[in-house]
């Protein structure tokens, strides 16, 4: 995330419920790399298995990792990729890419092997950094991506690929020359089922010229402060390793979970006296699942900013968790792309369903559908400008310009501003599901069903789920002659099974004698949803 002006947003470390802060100590400019030469020996990072890391040891393996990357053949501008759970081999892997002038690309390590390939070889990735949990996808991704056997390594044993240890081994810990700051390429989905990376410019600075947390001050994150980042959700998500580098560089130490439960969430808060962390509402949901008495278990009183994003949440939800845990609960929304709102719990219980105002960095407006502003109260497409930088989708310049109006870009959200900036969402991006807090779109699901000789015409859409707000419903005309039968929704099912990530797959499968659709093809995608929803606000 870009730079900000931390003092934008007034101090909110005194709201109820919040625990006071101790003294401020001012930002340092030069990041985790100012904190790893002038205090190496304090903690820095927790590790799912309870392993704590010094700033000075996990600089010592960042700079290693740089000297193995450079050694296997990467120069500035170059792209790795990872499929990596929740662990210091992330964290690693994130630094060395931002002193090294590199993109690190992080894979969402649900994909399978094709998907996966997709991204390494659109990214240009030199290297494959893989665990081993993923050893079947990595290695079918390295395969089709054609990726030579020196430019795999693997956290464990994954047959083909060297050791991650060997990238590190023998190569130097001091700092490498030639330093300059990299960034992140996320890939983010688009309604063609074909993800692309965004892709910013390399700035040519050092990466202490760069204050790489600053933009935690719109949310009234302030640097040290006692503060303690629970990272509680896969780092490959966009917004969760931008919270949690954000954090890292402005002096708070990372507390990592691997795979999230709710009560370990409240356990790992409690003793290690968390601040902040990044959510989504489904985790909220099975927070307010556990009985009573657990809740009542854990201390979280420390918390600060349970800060919420990446999908709607139901108004019931969000009041239980600010009676639970205090005006701590906030909201924001923004894009991968850059550009957002924030919305505090006050503002929130003030204005019920905004998701905040614009941060201080960024612009909001809204749009009809021949390019012309609206004024407050008009509902229209959601618009976006960043104050600090742009970017373009990685070799898709015609979906770079589409998706812009002078410098203001969407992400296809409908939604209107007030009198007082607080931008309400009306809808969503057109057929996208959000399930869990991550975006799914159907057209892919649509097009892998329809490479089956059984399926004549599918449409895919998200319908009610009480615990991940949305699943995925397939519904499918069958071929003429085929009949529509359990046994063809198992084929079906199991069809998917084989060319989709598993939080992709239809859950079932319904059957339509003719699909509806006009006489040019457009399908009413709209008259097959609403009988699944009847009884149920779908709105935002």
């Amino acid at each position: 995330m870009p730079e900000s002006d931390q003092s934008s947003r007034p101090d909110q470390s005194s709201r109820p419920g919040r625990r006071p802060s101790g003294s401020a100590r001012p930002p340092s400019p030069g990041g985790f790399w100012a904190q790893a030469t002038g205090a190496p020996d304090r903690i820095v990072l927790t590790a799912p298995d309870g392993e704590q890391w010094s700033a000075g040891r996990l600089h010592a393996a960042v700079n290693q990792l740089v000297h193995g990357l450079r050694a296997a053949g990467l120069e500035r501008g170059d792209a790795f990729a990872v499929v990596l759970p929740n662990g210091v081999e992330f964290f690693t892997a994130y630094l060395a890419a931002s002193q090294a002038g590199f993109y690190l690309v992080p894979v969402n390590h649900h994909l399978v092997g094709p998907e996966i390939a997709w991204i390494v070889s659109d990214s240009g990735a030199k290297v494959l950094i893989a665990h081993e949990r993923y050893a079947e996808a990595a290695t079918a991704a390295a395969d089709e991506a054609a990726l030579p056997a020196g430019a795999r390594y693997a956290v464990g044993a994954v047959a083909g690929f060297r050791p991650y240890a060997e990238l590190l081994a023998g190569q130097p810990t001091a700092a490498p020359g030639d330093r300059t700051l990299g960034w992140v390429m996320n890939y983010t989905s688009g309604t063609t089922g074909r993800p692309r990376g965004i892709r910013r410019p390399l700035p040519g600075k050092l990466p202490e010229e760069t204050h790489l947390g600053g933009f935690l001050g719109i949310f009234g994150i302030r640097p040290f402060d006692d503060n303690v980042h629970l990272v509680c959700s896969p780092l490959y998500h966009t917004a969760v390793l931008q919270f949690a580098g954000a954090s890292l560089h402005i002096g708070h130490p990372l507390v990592l979970m691997d795979k999230w439960t709710p009560e370990e969430m409240l356990r790992l808060i409690d003793t290690h006296r968390c601040t902040h962390t990044h959510m989504v509402p489904t985790q909220f949901h099975r927070l307010l699942a556990l009985p009573e008495a657990t809740r009542r278990a854990y201390d979280v009183s420390s918390m600060r900013h349970a800060i919420h994003g990446a999908a709607p949440c139901p108004d019931h939800v969000k009041r239980a968790m600010i009676e639970w845990w205090g005006h701590c609960v906030e909201e924001y929304y923004a894009a991968s792309e850059g550009g957002g709102a924030f919305a505090t719990a006050e503002d929130w219980l003030k204005k019920p369903g905004t998701v905040g105002r614009a941060w201080p960095i960024s612009e909001l407006a809204v749009y009809d559908d021949d390019g012309n502003r609206l004024p407050a109260g008009e509902l229209g497409t959601v618009y976006m400008k960043m104050n600090t930088g742009g970017f373009s989708y990685h070799k898709d310049e015609g979906k770079t310009r589409r998706n812009r109006i002078g410098d203001f870009f969407t992400v296809g959200d409908l939604g209107l501003l007030d009198e007082e900036g607080y931008l309400f969402l009306r809808d969503r991006k057109i057929d996208m599901i959000i399930s869990g807090g991550v975006n799914i779109y159907p057209a892919e699901i649509e097009s892998a069903l329809l490479t089956h000789p059984a399926v004549a015409d599918a449409a895919v859409f998200g319908i009610p789920h009480p615990d991940w707000g949305e699943e995925v419903k397939a519904v499918v005309e069958p071929a003429e002659g085929r009949a529509a039968d359990e046994e063809l929704a198992a084929a079906l099912l199991a069809h998917c099974a084989q060319r989709l990530a598993g939080y992709k797959r239809p859950r079932t499968v319904d059957f339509i004698a003719a699909m509806p659709r006009d006489p040019n093809g457009k399908l009413y995608k709209r008259r097959l949803r609403e009988p699944y929803w009847e009884g149920h606000d779908r709105a935002m």
